[in-house]
């Protein structure tokens, strides 16, 4: 066995002390502790990746001061319509539950000081300023870890820091020059209906901050850590980036098609479209049963796998054909009985409601003492059966909570300074 090594001496310090969160309402949804209780993150990002990871962090316990421009805020908070009643922006509601907003003007000295103190009291600080920016506000790693080196320090950019450093990190432009667009769509490049590349590095992000707080607590070490929506996107390729590396195939748009699995996409009913997903022969014979053509599992062309690829065009007007006869409701309920993957092709609302029919609880509201009705989110993802996510208080408005983030950095201070 390796030798077990003792945590550095100031991380020991740190993990001794404990962070309480300050709601606004505190009477307000009481909970069993949540797995990051006592964590405390510096949120110096804006729009998407960066609040989105936050966020995940906050559902599951950690206390995140979010740092906003003053009078303004986050982009997000103008980003509309839509906007709710109450004439938030839904953009930023979707992404800023369970944090304290705090507003900083970096340039002012007393604002730069408050910085300063929740970057050497936090646990972890994610920012996604254009590389290098933070650096003349005594914000940059190197000196935000000369007084707290168990920071994990977290950059998001869209290009990197290097050659890639004055490239805008935009979601759409990232789409297209990492080549996803290029194998969206039917007859020209098309991007994805939400902003997925910002989701995937905040997500990312979210892995990469846990994975470097778990080798924190066992050496006592910070480290940093740079994420690019890039590199982030690239990685989710999966199968198509292989294609490229693996056989020297570069992939084009098919629309609605798979790549390497036929039939695999949208087809038309008597009454209106829905979507057939055969993975394997055994189901597409089962598919041939449901459809009385037997006959057409059996054609060489269609036999297995690797030809009904080659031949799809010809195996989906054939399918369509059969499938014109009755409703799509009642293909689906034939071809669901026989074991062979169907659906509907849903709308938000309608896959929302599936989702409810189904026990997966995906919405949640949201108390807010603020205003007459209690929010309405989609749900933290993942369901943990010791220690679930919490959803204390509604997105904060710009600066609401100054004064609970400074008593919190006077105990954190408090904490620190103790033997």
């Amino acid at each position: 066995m390796g030798r077990r090594r003792t945590p550095m001496r100031g991380h020991r310090r740190r993990t001794e002390r404990r962070i309480g969160y300050i709601p606004r309402d505190i009477g307000y949804n009481l909970r069993m502790p949540g797995a990051l209780d006592g964590l405390l993150v510096a949120d110096f990002s804006r729009v998407l990746a960066g609040p989105y990871a936050t966020m995940l962090l906050a559902d599951l316990g950690a206390t995140v001061v979010k740092v906003e421009r003053p009078g303004s805020g986050d982009d997000t908070r103008s980003w509309g319509p839509p906007f709710a009643e109450d004439g938030q922006s839904t953009y930023f509601q979707s992404v800023n539950r369970n944090k304290l907003s705090v507003a900083l003007d970096l340039r002012d000295p007393d604002d730069a000081g408050i910085a300063a103190r929740l970057a050497a009291s936090c646990d972890v600080l994610i920012e996604n300023h254009r590389p290098g920016s933070l650096t003349r506000y005594g914000l940059d790693y190197p000196a935000v870890a000369a007084g707290n080196p168990g920071v994990i320090y977290c950059s998001i950019s869209g290009f990197g820091s290097a050659a890639g450093r004055d490239l805008p990190g935009y979601d759409l432009l990232v789409q297209a020059m990492g080549g996803l667009m290029s194998i969206t769509g039917t007859e020209e490049p098309t991007k994805a209906g939400v902003a997925l590349v910002d989701v995937l590095t905040g997500l990312q992000a979210a892995v990469g901050i846990l994975a470097a707080l778990h080798h924190r607590d066992r050496t006592g070490e910070g480290q940093s850590l740079e994420i690019t929506l890039l590199g982030s996107l690239q990685s989710a390729l999966v199968n198509q980036a292989s294609s490229v590396l693996g056989a020297g195939v570069v992939p084009r748009f098919l629309g609605n098609a798979h790549p390497s699995i036929a039939p695999y996409e949208v087809f038309q009913a008597a009454d209106r479209p829905f979507v057939l997903a055969v993975g394997n022969d055994a189901q597409f014979v089962r598919l041939m049963d449901v459809l009385e053509s037997p006959q057409t599992a059996r054609d060489p062309r269609f036999s297995t796998n690797a030809a009904r690829v080659e031949h799809r065009a010809v195996l989906a007007d054939q399918v369509n054909a059969l499938l014109a006869s009755r409703s799509a409701d009642d293909w689906q309920e034939r071809i669901t009985a026989a074991g062979v993957p169907c659906g509907p092709i849903n709308d938000i609302d309608q896959g929302l409601r599936l989702a409810d029919a189904l026990g997966l609880e995906p919405v949640v509201q949201i108390h807010d003492p603020r205003r007459s009705v209690p929010q309405r989110q989609v749900a933290h993802p993942v369901r943990y059966s010791r220690t679930p996510a919490a959803y204390r208080s509604a997105p904060p408005d710009v600066d609401e909570d100054r004064a609970a983030v400074l008593a919190l950095l006077d105990g954190v201070d408090e904490r620190m300074d103790r033997p």
